[in-house]
């Protein structure tokens, strides 16, 4: 669990997605917030900025493509991680301006092993174990 509440903006255009994530990174004390596409990501950073933009790439209105391109331009500060079933690796792929790549359908445990890393280069937070994290996605799931 993060030692401060960090602020996670889901973009995703799939609803069931968008709640499933919600809750589990509310369940982990992240404060929370969606957006359905691109557009409406952008909205809401301008708002309140999230620390971390976890989102599709695969969306209509805009694209994940054209948002992490606009807020790495105009908030740089913001950790960015893309997420999408059309890639598959851990590798970001080409042209995804991002700062680490979720697989879609690869489980949560890998979801939440990327979060950590990326929200722990610049906070410090610890480490979070496999089974830790294998652990609170058990809980989630029941």
């Amino acid at each position: 669990m993060p030692d401060v509440k960090l602020k996670l903006l889901i973009v995703d255009d799939e609803i069931a997605l968008r709640a499933s994530l919600s809750q589990i990174f509310a369940e982990l004390h992240y404060t929370v917030r969606t957006a359905e596409n691109g557009l409406c990501a952008l909205r809401d950073i301008e708002n309140e900025i999230p620390d971390v933009l976890l989102s599709d790439l695969n969306m209509p209105v805009m694209s994940g493509f054209d948002l992490l391109a606009e807020v790495r331009r105009r908030f740089s500060a913001i950790r960015v991680i893309a997420m999408s079933g059309a890639y598959s690796g851990v590798q970001i792929p080409y042209g995804v301006i991002a700062d680490a790549f979720y697989e879609k359908g690869t489980g949560v445990v890998s979801l939440l092993e990327i979060m950590t890393t990326v929200t722990h280069r610049e906070r410090h937070t610890g480490e979070t174990s496999r089974s830790h994290l294998s652990s609170l996605s058990s809980q989630i799931a029941r």
